[in-house]
């Protein structure tokens, strides 16, 4: 055999016992899926592929029946492991995000930093104008989009209602956290910066590329975005991956991992918009109370959820690679508003005994 064939063979040989010891590459169920954007194809997967608890399925879904719950899902690596419905609701009918839709224009301001259109750091009155507010022009000065981010303006809370006359001075911004509705107006930076209106910005920029349905809907008092449920969670596939969807970085990552990062030490349970679990202390909307211990002592430490009113969630685990949606009407009717409940305790008790 000539020398070349020798060679060959070894390297040949060589490479082979380099294969056989190297990790075993993960499976096609291990890897991050993403559903097509042009269709409402899904990969699925099942409970007992994932080793949990089949028997406490049930227990689940009869809870969030009685919860007033309109749809429900989980996946696992992007996969679907649970799909479910209740009272009439379909997979095609909309419903309400309620504050959950804040995470939403998180995305959408940092995507415009990226494309330096604004700069979060920058007050609030280079955008639009002074006299947003019914503050002294020094006290105004003071708020960026980064408070607005924050729930950090130091802008009265008496009113949720968002116009001028209600924007009075409290508090300098930065020393006070007070869950205010003024976030939207982070929506009309967007729309001046960009030259055309938040709606148009967030559909091409965000919306289209994840292949999401809904709409914005002006509520009470402020926009409101609804859309199916499977639509909520290719939002939370995004978010589970830090921005990105599949190959193209939508979000940029150093934005979103600042977005899910304590963003001041009043509330260390908040970020840009976006809820933590797992800190030592929280703030709730309405309250200047500080309650100890984690914001959902039962959800992993590492979750970090988008939350609205009447019990709206999407809820991101990254250390199981996990995404857990709920939409529906309150879970308890006599506090329809509150945007973090005993609900989020009682469901994850429940979806522990399934996965665990």
């Amino acid at each position: 055999m000539k020398p070349f064939t020798y060679a060959f063979v070894l390297l040949f040989a060589l490479s082979s016992c380099g294969r056989n010891n190297a990790t075993t590459p993960p499976t096609p169920a291990d890897s991050l899926y993403f559903p097509p954007t042009t269709s409402n194809a899904w990969e699925t997967t099942s409970l007992s592929s994932l080793g949990w608890n089949q028997s406490g399925a049930q227990p689940l879904k009869d809870f969030l029946a009685q919860k007033n719950t309109k749809s429900f899902m989980i996946l696992v690596n992007g996969r679907i492991v649970m799909e479910e419905y209740f009272d009439g609701h379909t997979p095609t009918e909309t419903w309400e995000w309620n504050s959950a839709g804040k995470t939403l224009v998180t995305a959408a301001v940092g995507i415009a930093q990226q494309e330096n259109l604004l700069n979060i750091n920058t007050r609030v009155s280079q955008y639009l104008g002074t006299g947003w507010t019914s503050q002294p022009i020094a006290k105004e000065n003071l708020i960026t989009s980064r408070h607005l981010l924050t729930m950090t303006s130091g802008i009265n809370d008496a009113s949720e209602l968002v116009i001028v006359s209600n924007l009075t001075y409290l508090a300098d911004a930065g020393t006070r956290w007070s869950y205010h509705n003024v976030f939207q107006r982070l929506m009309d930076i967007v729309a001046r910066t960009s030259n055309q209106s938040y709606e148009a910005y967030f559909t091409t920029k965000l919306k289209n590329k994840l292949g999401m349905d809904g709409f914005w809907n002006n509520g009470i008092i402020f926009k409101v975005y609804h859309s199916n449920t499977r639509s909520m969670a290719r939002f939370g596939l995004l978010a589970l991956n830090k921005g990105k969807w599949n190959n193209e970085q939508i979000v940029n990552e150093a934005f979103f991992n600042e977005s899910i990062t304590s963003s001041q030490s009043i509330n260390p349970a908040y970020g840009y918009l976006w809820w933590l679990n797992g800190k030592t202390s929280y703030m709730v909307p309405g309250s200047q109370r500080v309650f100890q211990g984690a914001l959902v002592p039962s959800a992993p430490s590492d979750m970090y959820a988008a939350m609205g009113a009447k019990d709206q969630r999407i809820y991101i685990i990254p250390s199981k690679k996990m995404i857990v949606i709920r939409m529906g009407n309150a879970s308890d009717p006599a506090n329809p508003n509150f945007a973090v409940s005993g609900f989020d305790n009682a469901l994850w008790e429940k979806v522990n005994a399934m996965i665990k």
